[in-house]
């Protein structure tokens, strides 16, 4: 590589890392990522030069935890024949630490290090797929997902060895450095403009492991829990979910996200907010869908719970959102489920929950 062709792909004086992003272009997918120069600008600078020298071309995630952690950045796993060297080169370009308080949250991009080695940073990089708070502060994160975290969470699912390296081979293709482009004007949320009687045409169609469950919605009683749970569930939110709560003869419980075997939707994160109460005057009989909360009357998030049996105490205290129109029967093959301290012994899963219209 010629010297001027070097000096064309370094950074220059007038670039505004803050405007820029890097499209990783990889064998299970594409992923997008911005920077956080402020916090890390050398080695944000760093990225953005080797990316450009193509450094990180035909390189592939060698390591990796799933729904966990992936490590890439290597430049010794362009040779497949180079197995045993994997997770040892790239060290060491003279980067010093820029550990800030930035937390290690889903999404997050930080340059690896030798261990004890706090000045060894080099190409290698880890991408955060859960939460690692124990990181923060020890690495250096310098940007962030900003689309396509469920291609890098379906990269973190590759079957590794003993040693914990990738047995098999998905390549970064290339890494492509570009300005970011000018956002559209925010678009409303979904299930934001509708009026009660639109809101009334739609339901929900859980797919379970058990079988389908259709629930109707009640928009003239609680308007916000119904815009709430057909947005998250049309954005994915409640897909590859599970029952968490099984009390016979009382409720039957699903939602939380935490039971999820894939990261959540980037599109539907941000919509995972609290949501005021909306008690109203719907008794709480076998069939009724209503909001779970903590303490808090306002604290209702994503879970909700389906009665098996007439529940008079819950009446004035917890939002009814829903009923089962469908699938009684479903609820309650679930509700026989054995379960312990109502946990379940064996996973119910939620499969899909669907969005559709009235026939």
């Amino acid at each position: 590589m010629s010297l001027l062709l070097v000096a064309a792909l370094l950074l220059s004086p007038q670039d505004d890392l803050k405007q820029l992003q890097a499209v990783f272009e990889t064998t299970a997918g594409n992923f997008i990522i911005e920077f956080y120069p402020d916090q890390a600008p050398n080695h944000v600078r760093r990225f953005i030069e080797l990316a450009r020298q193509g450094v990180y071309n035909g390189t592939i995630f060698h390591s990796m935890v799933p729904h966990g952690i992936v490590q890439g950045g290597d430049p010794e796993t362009k040779n497949p024949q180079a197995r045993a060297k994997y997770g040892t080169g790239g060290f060491n370009l003279g980067l010093k630490p820029e550990f800030s308080k930035i937390p290690f949250s889903q999404g997050v991009i930080a340059a690896t290090l030798l261990p004890n080695e706090p000045n060894s940073a080099g190409s290698e990089f880890l991408v955060i797929i859960a939460d690692q708070p124990q990181f923060t502060g020890k690495f250096t994160t310098f940007g962030h997902i900003v689309e396509g975290i469920e291609v890098a969470d379906k990269i973190s699912t590759t079957p590794v060895d003993d040693k914990q390296i990738a047995k098999e081979r998905i390549e970064i293709r290339n890494i492509t450095i570009r300005p970011r482009p000018v956002p559209p004007p925010p678009a409303p949320p979904p299930f934001s403009t509708e009026t009660a009687e639109e809101l009334s045409q739609y339901r929900l169609v859980m797919e379970t492991s058990k079988g389908n469950i259709i629930l109707e919605m009640l928009p003239d009683k609680a308007p916000n829990h119904v815009r709430h749970i057909l947005r998250l569930a049309s954005l994915g939110a409640y897909d590859k979910t599970a029952f968490h709560r099984i009390a016979p003869g009382f409720v039957i419980q699903a939602g939380d996200l935490n039971t999820r075997s894939e990261a959540i939707p980037q599109a539907a994160q941000k919509y995972v907010v609290k949501i005021p109460a909306e008690i109203n005057d719907i008794k709480h009989r076998a069939g009724i869908v209503s909001m779970a909360r903590g303490e808090e009357i306002d604290s209702a998030l994503t879970s909700f719970f389906i009665v098996l049996a007439d529940q008079p105490a819950l009446d004035g205290t917890y939002t009814v959102f829903g009923r089962v129109a469908e699938g009684m029967d479903v609820v309650e093959k679930i509700a026989a489920v054995p379960a312990e301290n109502e946990r379940p012994k064996e996973r119910v899963d939620i499969y899909a929950t669907k969005v559709e219209r009235k026939k």
